[in-house]
């Protein structure tokens, strides 16, 4: 049962056509949220009175497209007036490579929402009209290389009850730049300048989590003063952005394959912020491939 001193929380659910909206609405249903799809922005401030989330269900998630057009300002007033009203809100966007997104409805045989000639187009279309959007809101999950499952831990990590009330939330993942940039990240960082273990024999086909690999990379002096203005860094970032009422931070590292250094490095940044009591996931993206 919900605090009664808490804010009610309303959760809100955007993002491209095809890349997870439907599945993260029914995974928050699961997790106790009553669900609204497809609701013109408009009409948020409204909804609350009529299912009375501040003295009945305190949690409310409101899955909004773009549909009925480029919804950023409307979504922008609806947040203020929510702000004003003592409601917590949240912006949730899905987002996925173009590719992907034409993948997935060429198996599913359904035309995209706004697609009146070629679905490449309508996705352009839509990525435009949701671009501001995007930069509005306060979590974004790229399900590129997300399975079903997968996108059900990564919300119901985010958004089951009680994860919401730690002050910050921090995802590290790996990548190869030869695979492509993150699309959900909130600070970046290249590590290509280190010393490269693929070109260690002996080293090459182990992972960045091996023992010899991790040493490899973190011995080498310019690591430890990465590693060191990384933390200096996150220790200016992560208050401030918790003074803003940012509740998820995604730190993306970078080489080149994401097998090696970017592995080794995250492994480490996630154990020095576990070691400050920071709630910290470490993902590897590319490790596999």
């Amino acid at each position: 049962m919900a605090d009664s001193g808490r804010r009610p929380q309303v959760l809100v659910v955007t993002g491209m056509s095809g890349a997870g909206r439907s599945t993260a609405a029914k995974v928050l249903e699961d997790l106790g949220y009553l669900v609204i799809d497809n609701l013109p922005p408009d009409l948020i401030p409204n909804v609350l009175s009529l299912h009375e989330v501040t003295e009945q269900r305190r949690r409310l998630a409101m899955v909004i497209d773009a549909r009925a057009g480029a919804p950023t300002g409307a979504v922008r007033r609806a947040l203020d007036e929510l702000d004003r009203a003592g409601v917590e809100s949240l912006v949730l966007f899905l987002d996925a490579e173009d590719a992907v997104i034409i993948r997935r409805y060429e198996e599913n045989r359904r035309p995209h929402p706004l697609q009146e000639g070629g679905l490449a187009e309508a996705i352009s279309r839509e990525r435009t009209m949701l671009a501001e959007l995007r930069e509005l809101t306060d979590v974004v999950i790229d399900t590129t290389e997300l399975n079903v499952h997968q996108l059900r831990d990564r919300i119901t990590e985010l958004f089951a009850e009680g994860r919401r009330d730690r002050p910050m939330r921090v995802s590290v993942t790996s990548f190869g730049f030869k695979h492509g940039t993150p699309r959900d990240a909130d600070l970046l960082f290249d590590v290509r300048f280190l010393p490269n273990p693929h070109w260690v024999p002996e080293l090459r086909p182990l992972p960045g989590t091996a023992d010899e690999v991790a040493r490899y990379v973190l011995d080498h002096p310019d690591a430890q003063a990465f590693l060191e203005r990384v933390e200096d860094l996150l220790d200016f970032l992560i208050p401030r952005y918790q003074a803003e009422g940012k509740s998820y931070l995604s730190i993306a590292i970078g080489c080149t394959g994401g097998h090696h250094r970017s592995v080794a490095l995250s492994e480490e940044i996630g154990s020095r912020l576990a070691a400050r009591e920071i709630a910290v996931t470490v993902r590897h993206r590319d490790v596999e491939r």
